[in-house]
């Protein structure tokens, strides 16, 4: 098997793309590929999403303990008065570069 680094940029606060982004996040991880998710725009929202039919903190939760990295443009927190959290850490457009540079593949949901 081939071991990837998949970036996924993820800009929406749709709750079906979201959910969706970290199910594949987590089954790329339990393939034992290296996960990180950048989240930037709205996207920096995503811990505030509410749905009953798709459960994305769940999803979320799986991620992070899965060992995945989840990365918050802070800028864009900060256009929206909010702060980073200890699932979803301030980050920055070097991050998001460094990110990028770094992975094999790079999906985007938004």
């Amino acid at each position: 098997m081939i071991f990837l680094k998949v970036g996924i940029i993820l800009s929406t606060i749709e709750a079906e793309k979201v959910w969706n982004a970290f199910r594949f996040g987590n089954t790329a991880l339990k393939s034992e590929h290296d996960v990180k998710v950048f989240l930037m725009n709205e996207g920096v929202e995503v811990e505030e999403i509410q749905s009953e039919k798709y459960n994305v903190q769940e999803q979320m939760q799986v991620f992070a303990q899965n060992k995945g990295k989840i990365l918050a443009c802070g800028t864009c927190l900060k256009s929206r008065q909010k702060e980073g959290t200890d699932i979803c850490p301030i980050s920055t457009m070097q991050d998001l570069l460094k990110m990028v540079e770094e992975s094999d593949k790079i999906l985007t949901f938004g």
